[in-house]
């Protein structure tokens, strides 16, 4: 299921740069029907443009319309970075005095020792 997300992802973000290609995908098949009727030598008799001034005024429309997209992009960035700033107030939080020595040690001499909790390793012999 991931891989078919990120396959699907992949070709959105990638169909934008192969929006020419796909203006003269549709132009070749559809070259015999617009050199018929869409292209200006038409009437000639010795046509040898077969169309393909009208596949110049697609990319050129399809790269103006792409370039008006980035550039609105652009100031929609532009937009969003000047309104991101933010305040942050900073306040002083009063310090915690300690109440009174609650601490284990003692000031106490110690009366004896345990042998209890320290054991030399012992060797094997």
């Amino acid at each position: 299921m991931k891989r078919v997300i990120i396959i699907v992802l992949s070709i959105l973000i990638l169909s934008p740069s192969f929006g020419s290609l796909f203006v003269y995908g549709s132009f070749k098949l559809n070259q015999k029907e617009i050199s018929k009727t869409i292209c200006v030598q038409r009437k000639l008799v010795f046509n040898s443009c077969n169309g393909r001034c009208e596949l110049q005024k697609s990319i050129k429309k399809y790269s103006d319309n792409e370039r008006k997209m980035q550039d609105s992009l652009k100031d929609k960035l532009e937009l969003v970075y000047v309104q991101s700033t933010a305040e942050v107030s900073f306040a002083l939080v009063a310090a915690v005095e300690p109440k009174e020595n609650t601490s284990i040690l003692s000031d106490k001499k110690p009366v004896r020792a345990s042998n209890l909790t320290f054991h030399p390793p012992l060797w094997l012999a």
